[in-house]
């Protein structure tokens, strides 16, 4: 009995010898557990449109690995075939505990037959691949655009100006 328990406080011992699980001591300047290498992207997951030619309303609904403010969707955009951006809506807090939400924007100056991309985007990683394309006259479906199509976009306005929280 007594090399059981002897055993047993070696074995406790070495256990919290190993490291410790305290994350209340963080020098890096980030949120415990957020990395600035996530490989996790922002999904659009549904859009619909109401209103009339030249004054849309669009709600996207977005999937986003939100964990505060150093990881975000930050916005999600209406942009033309060609990557010409339409309309963008910024999103000026994280999501944290709202998976998925869908945020409404507009007006979205098209026609009903003008096809469209509908995509989110992550402050700390860009555009996901997983947006929408089609029209109000035809509805949306699924669609994967390369995360690089009209990336340039990131550094037009509008953009953010922070995060609330």
């Amino acid at each position: 009995m007594i090399k059981l328990l002897s055993l047993h406080w070696i074995l406790l011992s070495f256990l919290f010898s190993c490291g410790s699980t305290d994350d209340t001591e963080n020098n890096s300047g980030e949120e415990p557990g957020i990395t600035s290498e996530s490989t996790e992207t922002v999904d659009v997951t549904a859009v619909s449109v109401s209103g009339n030619e030249n004054a849309y309303t669009f709600s996207v609904t977005i999937s986003s690995p939100d964990l505060g403010c150093n990881q975000y969707a930050d916005w999600w955009e209406v942009i033309d075939m060609q990557g010409n951006l339409i309309y963008r809506r910024i999103l000026a807090h994280s999501h944290v505990e709202e998976q998925p939400f869908t945020r409404s924007g507009g007006q979205v100056r098209i026609s009903e037959d003008t096809e469209v991309y509908v995509r989110a985007h992550m402050n700390n990683s860009g555009y996901g691949p997983n947006a929408f394309r089609g029209s109000v006259s035809n509805g949306f479906n699924a669609f994967e655009l390369p995360s690089d199509f009209a990336k340039s976009l990131e550094s037009e306005q509008p953009l953010p100006n922070g995060c609330a929280f």
